[in-house]
């Protein structure tokens, strides 16, 4: 419900209590007629505004509630309630795919498993892990022999230094010495960037960290790289696989968002930074807050609607998939009369609003006809027939609606 102020001779959202139809209840007429009075002419004065009106003394104001609200001019709010669906974060989920070409030996994990960043998911006997190995264990062999070489031309260079410097060796010899230390300590470089490179790739493979139960020296291990809950598992023992193919999803299950799918012709006045209020649908009483984030830039070609998606405030209410009721309220663009949406009533086919005015500690309803536009779930737009300040009952509206009824029908009286 939008928030008004209240007419001024009520306070900010007085709540009248009201007991109509009862014993006691003390009608009059409009226009200072009292207990149906007859004019000059032997008929009633203002039979019409009479049918319309219920004057309630302050002994029927003690029981049933009247909430008395303000009409007034203000920037039309697109508001509109659709179901929507909590979903996980997309940026808090990690599709965890093949990272080589072989068949799948074990899965570890199943759906709703929770994992740590670094666990082992999958494991696929493949080819490619084995040459790595063998391309480790060569390579780290080679930088071994590159280093007692490298030791070795250091050995010479020194001692040919000295011999130089005692007049024993020529510069040539010297400088001779000198580049073999060089393309020594060269080879030794290369050798050992061959070794990181293979070591690398036996880390991407099979990752740190000793092997998972069921693991041999043959299996790539494929990780999660961040910890959280399994949403979704692809592999299945037995499947051989490509370098991408899909295997395991992970996703934090505290960071949700909240999807709806709004009819094409109520998107308008619905941007980014929109306010959301949603409420479970087992929990239909307690409401939380979101903020749109995303409004699609297309209109769904079978459904006709546009997607908005919202970022919850707080802590999630919910899981993944759960189903809500959710109210988005846009932007305001052009100025209208609005009265809060429960002051409209139907009355034996007129749209109406039961104006409410003072009557000394008593009060004074009129079913007053309106033409009524756009409409939202908390307010309505007045066209015709009321004007901006005037107070109008927002709670009780069905009570002043079923008394006028039966003073209309000849039993009001």
């Amino acid at each position: 419900m939008i928030t008004m102020s209240v007419f001024s001779a009520f306070p900010s959202r007085t709540v009248l209590r009201l007991v109509l139809g009862t014993a006691g209840l003390s009608l009059a007429a409009c226009g200072g007629a009292s207990d149906g009075a007859a004019d000059g002419a032997g008929e009633p004065s203002a039979t019409a505004d009479m049918l319309d009106t219920a004057t309630l003394s302050a002994d029927a104001v003690k029981i049933a509630g009247f909430v008395v609200d303000t009409a007034r001019t203000q920037p039309w709010q697109a508001s509109l309630t659709v179901p929507g669906r909590l979903e996980l974060d997309p940026n808090a989920l990690e599709t965890i795919g093949s990272i080589t070409e072989g068949r799948i030996t074990h899965v570890t994990v199943r759906v709703g498993d929770r994992v740590s960043a670094g666990q082992a998911l999958v494991m696929i006997h493949s080819h490619e892990i084995m040459d790595a190995r063998s391309a480790l264990k060569s390579s780290t062999a080679h930088v071994t022999a590159m280093q007692a070489e490298r030791d070795l031309t250091v050995t010479a260079a020194g001692r040919a230094q000295r011999l130089f410097d005692n007049k024993a060796m020529s510069r040539a010899e010297l400088e001779r010495a000198q580049v073999a230390r060089r393309v020594a300590e060269s080879n030794l470089e290369q050798a050992e960037a061959e070794r990181d490179r293979a070591d690398a790739l036996v880390e991407h493979l099979a990752g740190k960290g000793p092997l998972p139960a069921g693991a041999d020296e043959h299996d790539v291990i494929v990780r999660t790289p961040i910890g959280g809950v399994v949403t979704g598992r692809e592999a299945q023992p037995g499947t051989v696989v490509l370098p991408g193919t899909p295997l395991v999803t992970v996703g934090s299950p505290d960071r949700l968002q909240l999807e709806m799918h709004v009819p094409e012709q109520q998107s308008a006045g619905i941007d980014i930074g929109a306010s959301v209020r949603y409420a479970l649908t087992d929990r239909p009483e307690q409401f939380f807050d979101a903020t749109v984030i995303r409004v699609a830039p297309t209109v769904d070609t079978l459904t006709r609607t546009v997607q908005i998606v919202a970022q919850l405030k707080g802590k999630p209410a919910g899981r993944a998939e759960t189903f809500v009721q959710a109210t988005i309220r846009g932007r305001g663009t052009t100025a209208a009369l609005v009265v809060p949406a429960t002051a409209v009533q139907a009355l034996e086919g007129d749209t109406v609003v039961f104006v409410a005015e003072p009557r000394g500690e008593g009060m004074q309803v009129k079913a007053t006809p309106v033409r009524i536009g756009r409409r939202s779930a908390e307010q309505a737009e007045v066209l015709a027939g009321l004007d901006a300040g005037k107070a109008v009952v927002v709670r009780g509206a069905a009570i002043a609606k079923a008394e006028l009824l039966k003073r209309r029908s000849g039993g009001g009286e």
